[in-house]
């Protein structure tokens, strides 16, 4: 007898736990390159990069270091966002996925063989 774990529904929707497991490879994989800014781009804008030298090194430690995920900027579990407050500097930083050529979203965040993750930090008054 095959057993098959079950991937999608009737309704041809992921079932709950193969979206909680792409959930699951999404943040770890968003952790992993957040905290050593490996496996992806790690773009600035102009006001974080005008900053203080150290008041940007501090800010990109601080995204690194960055473990205050709850549901008001987390609300898909994707550690994809947040905020972090450096020296009188509130600053974002977002990952975005992107399918290989950049041309579009990734048609599968939780698959690193066809993903290409960036990570943005900005001056919140740049949003």
């Amino acid at each position: 007898m095959t057993m098959m774990s079950p991937v999608a529904e009737p309704s041809g929707l992921p079932s709950e736990s193969a979206a909680a497991h792409a959930t699951a490879a999404i943040r770890n994989l968003n952790d992993a390159f957040r905290r050593t800014f490996r496996g992806g781009a790690v773009l600035e804008t102009p006001g974080v990069v005008n900053m203080r030298d150290a008041d940007r090194i501090a800010v990109l430690l601080a995204v690194r270091r960055f473990t205050g995920f709850e549901p008001g900027n987390a609300p898909y579990d994707e550690h994809d966002f947040g905020v972090v407050e450096v020296g009188g500097h509130r600053c974002y930083w977002k990952i975005d996925t992107y399918d290989l050529a950049m041309l579009g979203h990734s048609p599968d965040a939780a698959d690193p063989s066809i993903t290409a993750r960036v990570l943005t930090v900005m001056l919140a008054d740049e949003y």
